[in-house]
């Protein structure tokens, strides 16, 4: 059944290049059968005379100027399907279109010059036998010709065909400007109909018929699954009549590789960062309420409390108690307690209120700022940035506000 052409989003392309693949040959016959497009008795030309004036405009508003004048257009589909039949019986058709069978479409050249004036300026040099013009388009199957000539009549096409021979009418959109059709086939193409056996294939095609958007899908593909894309046929081709194209894809995929190793990297780091701050509110939690059986002295605690929902509490108890009880507590003597001196200075980084805070020596880490080298106090601005940074990754987690701050 055939259907209407498709209306994408995508912007339309207009271009005067040809692809070089299909190369347009104009019929050759005895010279002496045939007549130059100016001495041919039957052109349009020798009607030009007995055309009729245009009749005078509908009266109405005109606008002059920078202003245009509005119009709308309600194509019924009694229209299309008109135009449909006289692509299919050819009536009073002027023109024949071979293909490589020497089978023939009969067409219009009045119509085929409005709808595509790239395929009407190579009729209009075409050479003439008996009144018709003739022109082959070497290289296409001939159902992949007969859809591109009833597309330029009615936009109508049947989808089996056109997805079949989609290749072949994006070349031959491209070549004879027909940017309606062209707009189907990159939509075609979009929507499903690459794989991992022609995306290279089709990548090359995109560039050379100026489709940027599926040139770009196209590669977006290839970077995504490169090691199973690498392997097949199409590569290989590719490697071979296309070395530079090859080496533009791998710069991609090693682009997009450290790409990756970034992201994931400044993953992790937001991680750890997430983490001391949840640390963060954890330590003010136990020094300030005390959780479960670790807390401030002037609270007692039974073993049956609820659990905490700090997501840190338990960790940092474990933590609390080492080092409450170690014996070389001091900075460097132990792991263990040199990671709670690093915490106990970043809350006193933090905190603003250090005469009323609970958490141990919140003041003294205050007061050694002052004895800090402007390298070192560059690097805990820097972490405490990035710290207090993370709680917005935390809020919608949580669901709780900072205390900290």
């Amino acid at each position: 059944m055939a259907s209407p052409a498709l209306d994408s989003p995508w912007s339309s392309w207009t271009s005067d290049s040809f692809c070089g693949s299909f190369n347009i040959h104009m019929e050759e016959e005895n010279p002496a059968d045939i007549l130059p497009v100016l001495e041919d008795p039957t052109s349009s030309v020798s009607y030009s005379h007995n055309i009729p004036k245009p009749p005078p405009a509908v009266p109405g508003k005109t606008y002059t100027g920078n202003k245009t004048i509005k119009r709308s257009c309600s194509v019924p589909k009694e229209t299309i399907d008109t135009w449909d039949k006289l692509f299919k019986q050819g009536y009073g058709a002027d023109v024949y279109i071979l293909d490589e069978g020497r089978s023939y479409i009969p067409a219009h050249l009045s119509v085929l010059t409005i709808a595509s004036p790239v395929l009407g300026n190579f009729l209009q040099q075409s050479k003439v036998k008996d009144g018709m013009r003739y022109i082959k388009i070497p290289g296409v199957p001939y159902e992949a010709v007969y859809t591109f000539i009833r597309f330029l009549y009615s936009s109508c096409y049947e989808e089996e065909d056109m997805k079949k021979y989609v290749l072949h009418l994006l070349v031959l959109s491209h070549s004879y400007s027909v940017p309606s059709l062209k707009k189907v086939c990159i939509y075609l193409l979009e929507q499903g109909w690459l794989t991992k056996e022609n995306v290279v294939d089709v990548l090359q095609l995109a560039r050379t018929c100026d489709a940027p958007r599926l040139s770009l899908i196209c590669v977006r593909m290839v970077v995504k699954d490169f090691k199973a894309i690498s392997s097949t046929e199409g590569w290989k081709v590719m490697k071979q009549v296309n070395p530079a194209l090859e080496q533009e894809l791998l710069e991609f995929v090693v682009e997009a590789e450290s790409g990756k190793e970034e992201r994931l990297k400044k993953r992790e780091e937001k991680k750890v960062y997430l983490q001391l701050y949840e640390a963060m509110e954890a330590l003010l939690h136990i020094c300030k309420d005390g959780c479960r059986t670790i807390g401030p002295r002037d609270k007692v605690f039974k073993g049956s409390q609820v659990a905490c929902g700090f997501p840190a509490c338990k960790g940092l108890e474990t933590l609390v108690r080492h080092f409450s009880s170690c014996k070389t507590r001091v900075p460097g003597g132990c792991v263990h307690c040199k990671r709670m001196w690093q915490l106990l200075e970043l809350h006193s980084r933090i905190c603003n209120q250090p005469d009323s805070c609970k958490v141990p020596l919140c003041r003294h880490f205050k007061e050694k700022m002052q004895q800090q080298t402007k390298k070192d106090e560059a690097k805990w601005k820097l972490l405490v940035s990035k710290v207090i940074a993370s709680k917005d990754a935390l809020w919608p987690i949580s669901g709780r506000r900072s205390s900290l701050l």
